[in-house]
């Protein structure tokens, strides 16, 4: 087999391990095998991808499908420290400085229609504000006012975001702010784990591309698909994370608070912890 047969069919294998990690949070117990679709094994040397030669426009391989056909079951251990999934997710692996700029990012997502989300949309919203940002913040979706104006957190969540903002002595035009979806799903839903599987390669391509110091990543959707853990917000909110060498601190989306007034306390503690660390580091010099 040759090496990039090789590694992408462990490409293959980090994104079963993937799918099937967060159909256990779900609580899928067992997942259906259509042999209609069952497919013979590559041969040696053959070319390996996981559909018909199909890849996304980041180069990832199409793999849910396959996930759907092969994991007979999500309840998976740990794997041993060691083991060849172990070694295919390196945690601590640091941000590489992407020499990519936002535009060419946003034009490889163009009209974006790889997933449905693409029908109900009025447009894509890509992430917005200061490139030179030493802060971040990420979201799960654009909600019905982003789809109309075509920018992030502009509605009744985005103007609370601006209200919080503010309170840490920061003006919002001084941060950037983005979602790990960019099409709004349908009612405001939920995304699914497949649309932001497809989605949120491009928001890390963008903080790549941005370096931020500190993301804070707000809600459960961004938490869970920013740093891939099975703890929820509430339980790990007020700590701050690491993604691949940057802070993250997780705390509660403003959509919530909305809801949910009492929380606004807690968020504030959160955001104190990323004002502080901002006004007691330096700037980072970035590459």
């Amino acid at each position: 087999m040759s090496q990039d047969s090789t590694n992408e069919v462990i490409e293959v294998l980090r994104n079963l391990r993937e799918h099937a990690r967060f159909l256990s949070e779900l609580g899928v117990e067992h997942i259906a095998i259509d042999a209609s679709k069952a497919v013979d094994p590559p041969t040696p040397g053959a070319n390996v991808t996981g559909r018909a030669g199909s890849t996304n426009a980041i180069g990832e391989p199409a793999t849910l499908e396959t996930a759907h056909r092969k994991v007979a079951a999500s309840k998976l251990p740990a794997p041993p420290a060691g083991s060849l999934f172990g070694e295919l997710a390196p945690a601590s692996a640091s941000m590489t400085k992407s020499n990519e700029t936002l535009e060419q990012i946003w034009a490889d997502i163009g009209d974006c229609t790889r997933c449905g989300l693409c029908e109900g949309r009025t447009q894509v919203v890509n992430t917005h504000g200061n490139r030179q940002a030493r802060l971040m913040f990420v979201g799960e979706a654009p909600g019905a006012d982003e789809d109309a104006q075509g920018k992030p957190f502009v509605g009744r969540a985005g103007q609370l975001l601006t209200k919080m903002i503010e309170a840490m002595g920061i003006k919002r035009e001084d941060v950037i702010i983005g979602n790990v979806n960019r099409c709004r799903p349908p009612g405001n839903r939920q995304p699914t784990l497949e649309e932001a599987a497809i989605c949120r390669p491009f928001l890390f391509r963008e903080i790549a591309a941005i370096q931020p110091e500190i993301i804070v990543v707000m809600g459960n959707t961004a938490l869970r698909n920013l740093l891939e853990v099975r703890e929820g917000i509430t339980r790990i909110r007020g700590k701050f994370q690491d993604f691949r060498g940057i802070k993250v601190m997780p705390t509660f989306h403003p959509a919530y608070l909305l809801r949910d007034p009492s929380k606004k306390r807690e968020t504030w503690e959160d955001l104190k912890m990323v004002r502080d660390y901002l006004d007691n580091n330096p700037p980072k010099s970035k590459p």
